[in-house]
């Protein structure tokens, strides 16, 4: 089988189940994301190799390049190449068999059919058969990974998925804009009303960030992010006995993963 050219848009932790599934089954996808990526359960999320230089989730390593001369070294290593690169000015250059769009902007952000002979979304905001070749449900319920060939995934609710019985609680927002300090990180055990975090307002005012409930912070922004107010900075999961869960990919990135893998292998096998 040819490996097919693939682009993966974003490096969260949704997107970085889809890269480690292709990974794992001997695909070298590219992996585009922003300068600032603000991804809450960072410690399974390929985009930290933005900051850090370099990141491991689940024995995947991804390596942030400078530009495409550079993927090739990365990919010789096992590894997986991290780009900056927003707007995927790189397409043309590349030449992609296959454009992922794993950003979940809720929204398309410039996905188009042209881009590669197979693209794929994730979640809402892309219309399969006219946006893109594939959509991926990403919301979780009966049809979650069911691949639309024709359509939309199902829109984006607001609401987060019931865990443990919560689902709005288990996402705290940024009370005002600022600077965010982390007070207690990713896999902290945590109280209802515990502080977690203070946000300082360009006043120098700082604004306590306390938890919505009991449970293990699941998912945190990283220290130093400067946030507005209403944008996403933790998860906290009420499952206490979940610890372990914090540091690998979830069931949710693992089932949208397996139908992304299911057409890319499907494409791989007719382009031989």
């Amino acid at each position: 089988m040819r490996k097919p050219k693939i682009i993966v848009r974003g490096g969260g932790d949704l997107a970085t189940g889809v890269i480690h599934r292709l990974w794992s089954a001997g695909f070298a996808p590219l992996v585009l994301e922003c300068r600032y990526p603000a991804a809450i359960r960072r410690q399974v999320a390929l985009c930290e190799a933005v900051y850090q230089g370099k990141t491991v989730v689940e024995d995947m390593t991804g390596v942030l390049i400078r530009n495409l001369d550079e993927a090739a070294a990365v990919w010789d290593k096992g590894a997986v190449p991290v780009l900056v690169d927003e707007d995927a000015s790189c397409v043309n250059a590349f030449a992609p068999d296959i454009l992922i769009d794993a950003i979940i902007a809720k929204r398309n952000l410039g996905t188009h059919k042209n881009m590669a002979a197979l693209t794929i979304a994730l979640g809402p905001g892309f219309a399969a058969g006219l946006d893109v070749d594939a959509v991926v449900e990403t919301k979780r319920g009966h049809n979650l990974g069911r691949i639309i060939r024709q359509g939309y995934a199902a829109p984006n609710s607001g609401v987060p998925g019931n865990i443990g019985g919560y689902t709005k609680e288990r996402v705290l927002h940024a009370p005002c804009a600022g600077t965010l300090h982390i007070v207690q990180d990713i896999g902290a055990v945590v109280e209802k009303e515990q502080l977690i975090a203070e946000i300082t307002g360009a006043d120098g005012r700082v604004t306590p960030v306390l938890a919505t409930l009991s449970g293990i912070i699941r998912g945190m922004i990283r220290e130093g992010y400067p946030v507005t107010e209403g944008f996403k900075i933790a998860d906290i999961d009420p499952r206490r006995e979940e610890l372990a869960n914090c540091f690998t990919i979830s069931d949710k990135a693992r089932c949208i993963a397996g139908s992304v893998l299911e057409l890319v292998s499907a494409y791989a096998r007719g382009h031989e």
